[in-house]
């Protein structure tokens, strides 16, 4: 590492403090359509032709695209008619709601709901306890009753959600050879995206979302077409349900939310369902075990704080969860992407 004086801290600051103008750039233009609209369009178009496209502002308009192309969302190609923008490659995957790895519904929930909350960022810190009362005047006792609040605010999350694992489901599911395993649980498992990523990496396995009464209906209706086959759906609240026999468990960014006490007794039920040979995979965002990173991991655990009641852990903490659950032989993978495995055995 290079001595302070190698270091511009004035840039530096810069940099973090405009973070927040970033992302609302991207978000903003994500909302209004943007990158949706070029995309369909076929063409480059001028600042002045999306504006009366999405019925907005000139002048606003050119300054959020020329923000979108100095971020390299967009590109620009200056003409005698003055300037054309397009979707860079980038854009069009990932920030057209069309594309298979879209992460617009990701973005949308930042933006109205994340956003909000993390403006208490402050007051969680001070008070150890997630921020829904001040952001939207709701009980923040039940953070997954606030999360769900309503049945638009439950579908953008679950939306989401499945967003994410359009890009990292795979990685995580790949992590170890599942494919001893055909009958697994999905607890919590929203809106089937990483279900459907399961039974097309192993096409021997079925999979069991196990999730709220109105969220599997939800999943029914909006994500999981009857034509699957592969995947069926119990209802039930693992905390105060029980949890039915299977060969392994599927735990996605669900122990994260949660404290230690709930952690394990979650843990011990999974344990006593699992059949002999069988096991569970945990999919979180793994923390170095200094905390020294990665930073996302690092944020993320800002966010279970002014969101939910849990936090991100290191490897060695969810190794511990598992060890006094009962399950033995465990193993972490680092897949390098956003999230990580770890495989406990029974």
């Amino acid at each position: 590492m290079g001595s302070t004086e190698d270091l511009d801290y004035p840039q530096i600051i810069v940099q973090y403090s405009n973070g927040f103008l970033i992302s609302k750039v991207m978000f903003t233009a994500c909302e209004l359509g943007v990158f949706d609209l070029l995309l369909e369009s076929g063409k480059t178009l001028s600042s002045d032709a999306i504006a009366a496209h999405l019925g907005a502002s000139t002048m606003g308009m050119k300054r959020l695209l020329d923000a979108c192309v100095g971020l390299k969302l967009l590109a620009v190609e200056m003409t005698q008619e003055g300037a054309l923008y397009r979707n860079t490659e980038i854009s069009n995957i990932y920030l057209t709601k069309s594309s298979t790895k879209s992460q617009y519904h990701i973005m949308m929930y930042y933006s109205n709901t994340v956003y909000l909350c993390w403006q208490y960022l402050a007051d969680a810190v001070r008070e150890g306890r997630n921020q829904y009362e001040r952001a939207f005047g709701i009980s923040s006792k039940d953070s997954f009753g606030a999360m769900y609040r309503s049945d638009e605010e439950m579908l953008k999350f679950m939306a989401g959600q499945n967003s994410v694992w359009s890009i990292c489901g795979r990685d995580v599911l790949a992590a170890f050879d599942l494919s001893p395993f055909t009958q697994i649980y999905d607890l919590g498992g929203g809106g089937g995206a990483l279900a459907q990523e399961c039974v097309s990496l192993y096409p021997n396995s079925t999979v069991t979302i196990y999730d709220l009464p109105k969220v599997v209906q939800v999943a029914k209706e909006q994500f999981v077409s009857p034509e699957e086959r592969q995947i069926t759906f119990h209802e039930g609240d693992f905390f105060n349900d029980s949890i039915p026999e299977a060969e392994l468990y599927i735990l996605s960014k669900i122990l994260h939310d949660w404290d230690d006490d709930k952690c394990k007794q979650l843990l011990a039920k999974v344990y006593k369902a699992c059949k002999p040979g069988g096991g569970v995979l945990l999919v979180e965002s793994l923390l170095n075990e200094d905390r020294s990173g990665p930073v996302e991991t690092q944020l993320y655990s800002l966010n279970m704080l002014v969101q939910t009641e849990g936090k991100e852990r290191t490897a060695a903490e969810y190794s511990k969860l598992l060890d006094a659950a009962g399950f033995g032989v465990i193993q972490v993978k680092r897949t390098g992407k956003l999230y990580d495995a770890v495989l406990g055995r029974k």
